[in-house]
């Protein structure tokens, strides 16, 4: 490394090679070779999915979702909060949850899940969120300049303004908690038998045409058509969503009603009631492409904090019901987990839940 910096040290119009030359070489190998993969010239980036060149074994099978949309910079340090590992283990030590430790340091990102807050919001910008598949959007406040994050919905764009009908008034009616148990012991008798007579759906088309139904907008279950896809959808009323949350999610209204209880479908085929006060947003939730997803290598999955997974079959036998004989050998036993229960077909769920109307298809 000497001589091939003196040798160029002799030539003037080389000094610039030589200061990247003797950089380069006080590099270690890894940190440059990351570099080179990482060069435009060895990826390629269709909107869709990040390729990259057969560099490296583990560069050949690698495939990522396309992030050329998102912000390139780290987060709002105010809407974060330390992320602390545990490696899996509880407060006396012991390993409670496997094949966890390791991976890069992060930060939570701190979501509205409730999105309680009325008025127009503006979308900044789009962000990648270590912390789950989806993607989110960061929303300043039109009127208050207050920032937050929300889930991104698929097609959502920066420049765009949402808002939420969460806390909305229409007509001194009001939507929220308080205000809805001030009406139900302001409403007269009268009033009341009225109310039951009157068709549901002219109800409900009152509400839904004095609201905006469009991508990212949040409101209750009773306010949205029916057939609209939504997700981030609460299970109590006036409470945070949470079904269809992940890359991609989505359900569909079936059933609403001005009072009462909703009826969703998710993705697996299960119908399931929900009350009709509770959240959702319209829409499908971002990164729809982040399933045909592969990291290509071992060491792809241990930065993100996952340790080695041994099979069963390879242990001893006082270490899991599949260990031990000779060979691979399960000893003609069932299935089962570290623990003896049964790992695929057993039964787990001990009780029915009434909300359910049709259970997700079985294989």
């Amino acid at each position: 490394m000497l001589a091939i910096g003196r040798m160029l040290q002799c030539v003037p119009a080389g000094a610039v090679v030589a200061r990247t030359v003797l950089s380069m070489a006080s590099k270690s190998a890894s940190v440059v070779a990351k570099q080179l993969v990482h060069t435009p010239r060895n990826t390629k980036d269709d909107g869709q999915f990040k390729t990259w060149k057969p560099l490296a074994p583990t560069l050949r099978q690698r495939r990522m979702a396309s992030r050329k949309d998102l912000h390139k910079g780290g987060p709002m340090r105010e809407l974060t909060v330390a992320k602390r590992r545990t490696g899996g283990r509880n407060n006396t030590g012991r390993i409670t949850c496997r094949h966890r430790g390791g991976g890069m340091k992060r930060r939570i990102r701190l979501v509205d899940f409730k999105r309680t807050e009325p008025g127009p919001q503006q979308v900044m910008r789009l962000e990648y969120d270590p912390g789950r598949t989806a993607h989110i959007a960061l929303l300043k406040h039109m009127e208050t300049g207050k920032l937050s994050y929300i889930l991104a919905p698929s097609k959502l764009k920066p420049g765009a303004v949402v808002q939420s009908y969460m806390r909305a008034k229409f007509d001194g009616q009001t939507t929220t908690p308080e205000g809805a148990a001030q009406e139900e012991a302001e409403t007269s008798e009268a009033e009341a038998i009225a109310s039951l007579f009157r068709p549901k759906a002219e109800l409900s088309a009152e509400l839904t045409s004095k609201v905006i139904v469009e991508t990212g907008n949040c409101m209750p279950l009773k306010m949205i058509p029916i057939g609209t896809k939504i997700h981030s959808i609460g299970l109590h009323p006036f409470g945070r969503g949470q079904l269809a949350r992940s890359a991609g999610a989505s359900a569909q209204l079936l059933y609403t009603a001005p009072t009462g209880l909703a009826q969703i479908k998710l993705m697996s085929g299960e119908v399931r009631r929900i009350p009709v006060d509770a959240c959702a947003t319209i829409g499908q939730v971002s990164n729809t492409h982040h399933k045909h997803e592969t990291l290509g290598s071992a060491g792809a999955r241990r930065r993100r904090g996952w340790r080695p997974t041994v099979r069963g079959t390879a242990m001893n036998t006082h270490d899991h019901p599949h260990g031990g004989g000779r060979g691979k050998s399960k000893g003609n036993k069932h299935p089962r987990s570290p623990w003896g229960k049964l790992a695929k077909g057993g039964k787990t769920r001990l009780k029915v839940n009434p909300l359910v109307v049709r259970g997700r298809p079985r294989r």
